[in-house]
């Protein structure tokens, strides 16, 4: 009975350390909780609760190709898609999908400039084609001759069609870019050149309607 009573009196003093270790963490917590600044949101995670891990969406790996042959399917489709995408851009007008030649807020302005007259010089392919077929041996005297006098009134217009967008051209650019690197005569044959292309087929596409005001 004494050595009963010597273990019991021995073991009592054993949870001390534990009520010492709940002391210390509640102390712990108390001064966690003093330190954190005004507006602290409490997380989950201090709670004790268990929230689900969202999954993280990976970069999905195309797996590698089986045989040469695949390979250069592969290859020739990514081409195409780059292809179509560059052709695209270009159309849109964005700079990097355009040449250096039509790089530039200038040529965009000339691009307009011209976009949103009409040009006498659009008609100049087809009234060259018109001219050829009238003034052909096989035809009659007088559609030769009107067809030479119009060859000589579509040039005489073409001409003068051209001097006038020049002549817009400059008076804008002075405008828009007063202190331009380069000056507005360096623009004037890429205005000339984009005004003989028909509208649909002109490269970049047309950002402005016919008879928009840019000024």
């Amino acid at each position: 009975m004494q050595l009963l009573s010597s273990f019991r009196r021995k073991s009592a003093p054993a949870a001390e350390p534990a009520e010492a270790a709940e002391t210390v963490e509640t102390t712990e917590s108390a001064d966690q909780t003093t330190r954190r600044p005004r507006g602290y949101t409490v997380s989950k995670r201090e709670l004790g609760k268990v929230t689900p891990k969202r999954r993280k969406a990976g970069r999905r790996v195309e797996p590698p190709p089986a045989n040469r042959r695949e390979a250069l399917k592969r290859l020739r489709e990514k081409q195409r898609q780059a292809r179509a995408e560059a052709r695209a851009g270009m159309l849109a007008g964005k700079e990097e999908y355009l040449p250096p030649r039509d790089k530039g807020p200038e040529r965009r302005l000339v691009r307009d400039i011209v976009d949103a007259r009409r040009n006498l010089a659009s008609f100049f392919l087809p009234g060259a084609l018109l001219v050829i077929l009238g003034s052909s041996p096989t035809m009659p005297f007088e559609v030769q001759l009107g067809a030479n006098v119009f060859w000589v009134l579509l040039a005489v217009g073409v001409i003068v069609d051209s001097f006038l967008l020049t002549r817009r051209v400059k008076k804008i650019m002075l405008r828009r870019f007063p202190k331009a690197d380069k000056p507005p005569r360096s623009h004037y044959f890429y205005a000339i050149m984009r005004s003989f292309q028909f509208r649909r087929l002109r490269i970049p596409a047309p950002q402005v309607k016919v008879g928009e005001r840019i000024e």
